[in-house]
């Protein structure tokens, strides 16, 4: 119990680090009217199973909700007798918990399971006003601005990815026109389509020659684009939650996207749901609904010098080696329960 409470403080500190850091960014303004929110309680659950003829070293990572200026977490406790750590990925500053089973709990399988309870805000980013500046960054940009110019090993900048961001920005002066373009042309070639093979991996080229595929194929064309025009571009990935339901389970993941615009910051997008609910189309554009939750930044993810294997495509479903192989076999499970605003007025009194 005490490893657990130790443990627990800890990642509340990572978490509580990471407040304090975006609240310096993103400084709250009194007059501004208050967005709306969904409140939840979270479940990540992971079994681990019996395996008796695995021998050796198991590692096991499991990412971490992110806290920000549109997410708030609390009462997150990790259930499990395993022996375990808090840590943080190096790149982009994703938390994460590290197992470390014994030989015997390996060989009996395990369990681990993540509550937590989530305030999501709406992200929202007003465009009427911003003033039309060409792609350039200034001095006062995040300094972290650079890596998301680069490319990813699924999502070049050069070739077809680069020869399309040009003819679909030919004659754009300004970041919002050139951003604005591509999202445009994503939503005019894509179809969300999880039909056959190829799909969920994020492959850019790929995306754009089949011309479907889900979420992080969406995202990772538009990126990719964005990136080969000079806007810096990042990828973010959590789990959604359905908007006619309170509570239930949670199939899988869903991703997403931000774009930097020179004096006002960065700007929400999220074009496959923008595909799917085409009346939402231009809320997509600079919005953020409040039916997710966010858990890591980027791709190509190193978690920490204990992985051996190759980086992470991306981080969201949790990761295990067996002396220093990829293991598979995780199961895992995800649900949600909405909170009522009686109950959380009820909670803070």
């Amino acid at each position: 119990m005490r490893r657990s409470l130790i443990f627990v403080t800890l990642a509340l500190s990572l978490l509580a680090a990471c407040m304090t850091l975006t609240a310096r960014i993103h400084p709250s303004r009194s007059d501004q009217p208050i967005p709306p929110s969904r409140t939840f309680a979270f479940t990540y659950q992971v079994h681990v199973p019996a395996n008796q003829n695995a021998q050796g070293r198991l590692l096991l990572w499991l990412p971490l909700p992110q806290q920000d200026a549109y997410q708030k977490i609390r009462d997150l406790q990790i259930e499990s007798a395993v022996p375990r750590s808090a840590g943080r990925e190096p790149e982009y500053g994703n938390s994460y918990v590290l197992l470390q089973p014994t030989p015997a709990e390996l060989e009996s399988g395990f369990d681990v399971t993540i509550h937590f309870v989530a305030t999501r805000l709406e992200h929202r980013v007003s465009l009427d006003s911003a003033s039309p500046r060409p792609v350039a960054m200034n001095s006062s940009a995040p300094p972290d601005l650079q890596r998301y110019l680069e490319p990813d090993k699924l999502v070049p900048l050069n070739g077809v990815i680069a020869d399309l961001a040009k003819e679909h920005t030919a004659g754009d002066t300004t970041t919002l026109a050139k951003a604005h373009h591509i999202y445009d042309y994503v939503l005019a070639t894509m179809r969300y389509d999880k039909s056959g093979e190829g799909w969920g991996r994020g492959d850019a080229v790929w995306a754009c020659t089949s011309k479907r595929g889900n979420c992080t194929d969406f995202h990772s064309l538009l990126i990719g684009m964005m990136r080969a025009s000079g806007i810096p571009a990042r990828f973010e990935i959590g789990f959604p939650l359905p908007d006619s339901k309170s509570e239930g389970d949670i199939p899988g993941y869903h991703c997403w996207a931000e774009f930097y615009l020179d004096g006002v910051g960065w700007v929400p997008v999220d074009a496959s749901e923008a595909s799917k609910n085409p009346a939402k189309r231009d809320y997509f554009f600079a919005a953020h609904d409040v039916n997710r939750v966010f858990f890591t930044y980027g791709r190509d993810l190193r978690l920490s010098p204990e992985q051996k294997g190759d980086p992470l495509n991306y981080f969201i479903y949790p990761y295990a080696e067996l002396n220093g192989k990829s293991f598979s076999g995780l199961q895992t499970h995800f649900s949600f329960r909405d909170i009522p605003t009686a109950a959380i007025s009820a909670a803070s009194r």
